[in-house]
């Protein structure tokens, strides 16, 4: 018992983090791999154990004794066993149900065909037999599995993976085809599986990072770069080769997955969230790789080649002719033999591309991310079908060593107009939140802030195009939403960047993988609901480095659904160590702060 120490563990799984206390930075580093957080106001920050956070620590080799280490090592009051043992028993699951490559047969390409052709299995072994019988008991995985005896396979004296005499007897088989599916289920089900097949290699290509890069500059690859790719692909071996990493908007994702490219050498597919980051992310191969524009294709609604290295866009990958057919862009995914697929923003990864990630398994995969947070509690299927999370590093850490800006996030209340207040108050809960989000008491006070701060390059940011087009021609400014063309849209970012403009309106299209390094201040007008993603998103437009303070306004309508939305949306900021600081409106002088 040490009372100046700044955690106090509770037997619900909880953790309290004493921000005040000496040793709290060093305690909310040494929590990152196994607790996630939960809230964070002003003095107590909420963590909880769960069993994703431990499989996920788990299988970056964070182990349970790691795990309660680090509770012993801070907590003020004594450790409650219920907790120590379940940490030990809910991690120690991790590692006791495995993939393992499996027998070759030969089977008929069709019924009544004399042409044969290979078909590949996998074992999934049981550590004991209780397991193995409850595997076998459950409803939805034993249409996909059979019990089996082992039979050591042919191409096993390479990598070869030991198994003890009671595991070859708890052995079930299923088709290779149902890889990702099975670890779906079993994740749902309590059992994270351990995967350890070996990934195939795919197409060599002789890809390699510049010295210095087509426009002159210097590339230096920063340290947690370099540990993120390292992480990633470890030593090559069975359970290494997929997995998400999570990064802050700004720290170099696409550096990341450029450098797991110069690591691989091999054909790889990129997938991003729009057109326009296609676009970017072919600009930076072409600058920091030796690849050409002949290595590199586009896949999206404007182009549809295949090459070496292809960029594709989600919408065009989930687009089909009607609601129920089939997706008929899905056979890019086996149209080469890719050595790695890149997910760019694997926290948008849409419900159809889940079903092709769950038959590519046998390839090298990352997810690139700044925060796993899924609305629709997805979390599990990135774990399971992309990989865990294998690198994570704190915005804090990564402000403090200047590689992304300090940013202050300041939330505006603004009273929402008497002649809507009873139209309000008869909506439902949607009006309601569409009649908060555009108060067009918020137009001026945009345009306010936009005159307070004349050194700041700014960006606009809101749901509601109508509000959007209102605010675009109040500060005579270009605007951006889905239905800009797309050549439009690319000559605007450009003459953002280059200071021609210095004032952009951009709708939720630019939430996502946009590369605005100048952009030093945000002002939110409105936003999806509650939704933390966004947030995130939307604050990482800023927070590229920059010798200027980023900040980051949230304007909100007063006594409205969407003050509690908001509450929702900052939390995401709080969980990240940022000050939120709110401003009732009271006349232009209240919005300005002091210049650093």
């Amino acid at each position: 018992m040490n009372f100046e120490n700044p955690l106090i563990v509770q037997s619900d799984k909880t953790l309290l983090l004493d921000v005040h206390a000496p040793l709290a930075e060093e305690c909310r580093n040494d929590l990152i791999p196994f607790a996630e957080l939960e809230k964070s106001p002003e003095h107590l920050h909420t963590y909880r154990l769960t069993p994703l956070s431990l499989w996920n620590a788990s299988s970056a080799g964070f182990g349970p004794e790691d795990a309660v280490a680090v509770l012993e090592k801070y907590a003020r009051y004594d450790v409650p066993q219920s907790v120590v043992m379940w940490i030990k028993e809910i991690a120690s699951r991790f590692g006791k149900i495995r993939l393992i490559p499996g027998p070759i047969n030969l089977v008929p390409v069709k019924e009544d065909s004399d042409k044969l052709i290979e078909e590949k299995y996998l074992y999934l072994v049981a550590q004991s037999l209780p397991i193995y019988k409850e595997l076998g008991a459950l409803k939805e995985v034993k249409k996909i599995i059979w019990a089996c005896d082992y039979v050591e396979p042919e191409n096993s004296t390479n990598n070869k993976i030991e198994l003890s005499d009671d595991e070859k007897q708890f052995c079930f088989c299923l088709r290779l085809t149902d890889r990702g599916t099975i670890k779906q289920l079993l994740l749902s089900a309590g059992w994270p599986v351990k995967d350890e097949v070996i990934l195939t290699d795919g197409e060599p290509l002789d890809v390699s990072l510049r010295e210095t890069t087509l426009s002159g500059k210097s590339l230096e690859i920063r340290e947690y770069q370099k540990k993120s790719a390292a992480a990633l692909i470890g030593d090559k071996g069975p359970g290494t080769g997929f997995g998400t990493i999570v990064l802050p908007c700004g720290a170099g994702k696409t550096i990341v997955g450029m450098t797991i490219m110069d690591l691989l050498k091999t054909s790889t597919l990129i997938i991003t969230t729009n057109i326009s980051a296609v676009h970017q992310w072919i600009g930076e191969l072409l600058d920091k790789t030796n690849l050409t524009a002949d290595q590199i294709a586009e896949y999206s609604g404007e182009s549809k080649e295949i090459k070496q290295v292809t960029v594709a866009t989600y919408q065009v990958l989930t687009w089909r002719p009607t609601k129920e057919g089939p997706y008929p862009h899905f056979s890019i995914f086996h149209q080469r033999p890719w050595g790695l697929i890149i997910y760019d923003e694997v926290h948008m990864l849409p419900a159809p591309v889940f079903r092709v990630v769950a038959e590519l398994q046998a390839v090298r995969r990352v997810g690139l991310t700044a925060t796993l947070v899924r609305e629709d509690g997805c979390e599990g299927y990135v774990f399971s079908l992309v990989g865990p999370k294998r690198y994570d590093v704190p915005w804090k850490e990564l402000e403090r060593d200047n590689w992304i800006a300090s940013a202050e996030c300041i939330e505006v209340r603004i009273d929402l107009p008497a002649f809507k207040e009873i139209e309000y108050a008869v909506a439902s809960v949607r009006e309601k939140h569409k009649i908060a989000s555009q108060n067009e008491e918020k137009n001026e006070i945009v345009k306010e802030i936009v005159e307070l701060y004349p050194q700041d390059k700014i960006l606009v940011i809101g749901q509601y195009l109508e509000q959007l087009d209102k605010i675009a021609k109040l500060l005579n400014c270009p605007i951006i939403t889905g239905k800009t063309p797309n050549s439009e849209r690319d000559k605007i970012y450009d003459d953002f960047k280059k200071g021609v403009i210095r004032v952009l309106v951009v709708s939720k299209v630019a939430n996502f993988a946009i590369d605005l390094p100048d952009a030093s201040l945000a002002i939110q007008v409105s936003g999806t609901f509650g939704s933390r993603q966004e947030e995130a998103q939307r604050l990482g437009r800023i927070l590229r480095p920059k010798e200027r303070k980023a900040r980051f306004f949230t304007l909100i309508t007063r006594n409205t659904v969407e003050e509690e939305f908001g509450s929702n949306r900052q939390k995401f900021l709080a969980e990240q160590g940022y000050e939120y600081k709110i401003i009732r409106y009271d006349g232009k002088e209240s919005l300005k702060e002091d210049d650093e």
